[in-house]
């Protein structure tokens, strides 16, 4: 009954996103936020849930993309023409086969051998897409007019608003069917394959054959989110199949969280927050986004699905108080040391990338002059004294955070 509600929540804030953010910026926004949803939804499907740690998984969103747009092209004005909204599904075929094809050298070896052949085979692709211009149309690319294909009841997608209802019933449905993929006897069978292969083979279970089934799937559905891309940017390149594509996939699906399903789903929102608004309130956004991610690796294994299922058992067990009673002393030093870092970035990167247009940098509604010595100071100064200001109030603070914990569990 929980699960239900939680599930016509989310449809329900669906359904009223465009009304809250409803200029051009914001539609778009939403709807790649569905897009990189659906795309990290699948690739947890491999990481999370079979415990294959792919670097090639762009190949598969790409090949959705790529045939998806052919095939709108194709189809306009001749009698066969496919309304817009099954192009997606036409996307997920092409990438289930590419899958397919690949899948069985691919998952022949879990853990190091598998990411490196997915790497090789995602490189080989993305090499191919360049010396095939007549297909992946070169760095041009290949560009559509979604209008041209056939309206669907009355709808001819010409307005972003209908594209973006479009995009989110297919990853609400994509997204529907892989949590209950989660809990068939395959699901489980799967995570059993993730967690001891030897048991599985031993119970009469081939384990190749079990990751290779998650690969193909999981490549039907890149293969739809690729294509709703597609479709919502009238355009695709060879860059929907480079490895820095993959990459991004990798990496906010862990900052979300690939041990819950809805670690995948925060990653894909934190994908299109940093690549469309970060990325244009500072240069260095990259910088901070590896910093974010080395972070959570190393302090935060469980993401931010895990940081909230924390906060949700210290609700539950009566801890929060006493939990934020130690944490919040501390915000004051982390801040200074977080802006100090900031501002000294934010001040290198002025000084190298746009020392044309002054010495003065405005930041945060500041203006700092990055040609005196002093601001440089000041900053490292700030970060400086916060960062050993917070490390002295979390050692005297560790015991008391332990002793917490310790009473509560038993």
């Amino acid at each position: 009954m929980r699960q239900a509600c939680v599930w016509l929540v989310a449809c329900g804030l669906v359904g009223v996103a465009p009304w809250v953010w409803g200029d051009s910026l914001g539609l778009s926004t939403l709807s790649q936020i569905g897009v990189a949803v659906l795309a990290c939804l699948s690739f947890n499907l491999l990481l999370g849930q079979g415990g294959m740690l792919s670097f090639g998984h762009a190949t598969y969103t790409g090949a959705g993309a790529f045939v998806a747009i052919h095939v709108l092209n194709a189809g306009v004005g001749a009698p066969w023409a496919l309304p817009l909204p099954l192009l997606p599904l036409v996307g997920g075929l092409a990438g289930m086969t590419l899958a397919a094809l690949l899948g069985w050298l691919c998952t022949r070896r879990p853990g190091t051998v598998f990411a490196m052949i997915t790497l090789g085979l995602g490189e080989l692709v993305y090499a191919a897409a360049l010396m095939l211009p007549q297909w992946f149309g070169g760095e041009a690319g290949i560009s559509a007019n979604r209008t041209l294909a056939p309206a669907w009841w009355g709808w001819t997608f010409g307005s972003a608003l209908q594209v973006y209802y479009l995009i989110a019933a297919y990853a609400l449905l994509c997204a529907a069917a892989l949590y209950l993929l989660t809990f068939t006897p395959w699901g489980r069978l799967l995570n059993a394959v993730r967690d001891n292969p030897q048991r599985v083979a031993c119970i009469g279970f081939d384990p190749h054959r079990m990751r290779y089934q998650a690969f193909v799937v999981a490549g039907f559905f890149a293969g739809i989110a690729g294509a709703l891309g597609a479709i919502h940017f009238e355009t695709v390149n060879h860059e929907a199949l480079a490895a820095s594509k993959s990459g991004a996939y990798l990496l906010f699906t862990t900052l979300g969280g690939s041990g819950a399903f809805m670690g995948p789903v925060l990653g894909g929102v934190l994908m299109v927050l940093c690549t469309v608004l970060l990325s244009g309130l500072t240069q260095a956004w990259l910088l901070y986004l590896g910093l974010l991610f080395v972070a959570v690796v190393l302090w935060v294994p469980g993401g931010l699905a895990g940081c909230f299922h924390t906060l949700w058992q210290w609700v539950r067990t009566g801890q929060l108080p006493q939990r934020l009673g130690l944490l919040v002393p501390l915000v004051p030093s982390a801040a200074a040391a977080g802006l100090g870092l900031v501002f000294l970035i934010e001040m290198v990167y002025h000084r190298q990338l746009a020392a044309s247009v002054g010495p003065v940098l405005r930041f945060l509604g500041m203006q700092l002059d990055t040609s005196a010595p002093g601001t440089w100071t000041l900053a490292a100064a700030a970060g400086a004294v916060g960062a050993c200001a917070l490390a002295v109030q979390w050692r005297r603070s560790a015991p008391r955070w332990q002793q917490i914990g310790d009473t509560h569990h038993g």
